[in-house]
């Protein structure tokens, strides 16, 4: 980052209580999601039961309103995944949440299978007035068919694979790795379909856009992940001070010598990145580096178990 760069950064900052972004039209609609939601809204007519996936730390930002709305009409269950990264406290008041809206929300760790079974048993207990009124009708064996809905990057394919206990849909890190159609078998009565991640065309709402980039929903190459960065320590400094202060062990003094600076996020940037080794020859930060460090560390929890929406908010 240059020092022309470095001025446009504070040019940007509005003030002390709000997150800056830059001024850009983040559009993100691959042909391939577009042509998800028209698959999507064509097999809702074979589906029994929704399950969305919604990352625990974000649940409203990563809901995506498009797939909310044409599936308003199905029985669903939320699944708020990833929750070992979220704020305990903030995901018990998320599940009273849904809960007064007569949903179901089950939080789940899907790296270690955490909720699968409780989330089965919904599905179950859910279908089953429907299932009784088929077995009076001589349909003893009606199956289950539930769709797999979500964003990128809440963990849907690892999710997928919990429930069918075995590796059978592509897994990856990075967002929009599941591409096709799936049909899985669950159990005996419960199929799945699984829909790739499904963004929505433009985000009208840049406070939606940082969660999503924060979290890593969003691809970093579609967005400055310098930027990206700069503005979650600007979140951090002000909700998350403790955790984040002790993640990189900034000293009181340290802090103190920053303090009155025009850019404290900017100044914090550059601590982090001297203790982290993110310098380039001549001794200049390398920013590029230590937004990744940030960004890793918070997307993997090393700063602590972090909610960012709060269900009374």
């Amino acid at each position: 980052m240059d020092m022309y760069q470095k001025r446009k950064m504070r040019a940007e900052k509005k003030n002390n209580n709000q997150e800056s972004f830059p001024k850009v039209s983040i559009s993100w609609y691959p042909g391939h999601m577009l042509k998800t939601k028209k698959q999507i809204i064509e097999d809702l007519k074979l589906i029994d039961v929704i399950v969305e996936i919604l990352d625990a730390r974000i649940p409203v930002a990563s809901q995506n309103p498009d797939i909310k709305q044409i599936t308003q009409n199905k029985k669903k269950v939320i699944i708020l995944n990833k929750s070992d990264l979220a704020d305990e406290k903030e995901t018990i008041k998320w599940v009273e949440h849904f809960k007064k809206q007569g949903i179901i929300a089950i939080p789940t760790d899907s790296n270690l299978g955490k909720g699968i079974k409780e989330t089965l048993k919904a599905i179950q207990n859910m279908m089953q007035e429907e299932k009784e009124k088929a077995a009076s009708r001589g349909r003893i064996n009606k199956n289950i068919r539930i769709m797999i809905v979500g964003i990128p990057n809440v963990g849907k394919s690892s999710f997928i694979n919990r429930m069918i206990n075995k590796k059978s849909a592509e897994v990856g890190n990075r967002p929009g790795v599941t591409k096709q159609k799936q049909w899985l078998r669950i159990s005996n009565n419960i199929e799945l379909l699984d829909t790739p991640g499904v963004l929505w065309p433009k985000f009208e709402n840049e406070d939606v856009a940082l969660k999503l980039a924060y979290t890593g929903s969003i691809k970093d190459e579609i967005i400055d992940k310098t930027n990206i960065a700069y503005n979650l320590i600007k979140y951090l400094e002000k909700n998350h001070k403790k955790e984040f202060f002790a993640r990189y062990k900034l000293t009181d003094e340290e802090i103190n010598s920053i303090i009155h600076q025009e850019d404290m996020a900017l100044e914090l940037m550059s601590l982090i990145a001297k203790k982290r080794g993110a310098i380039i020859s001549g001794g200049e930060i390398d920013y590029e580096k230590v937004s990744s460090i940030i960004l890793n560390d918070f997307r993997i929890g090393k700063i602590g178990r972090i909610t960012l929406e709060k269900a009374n908010g």
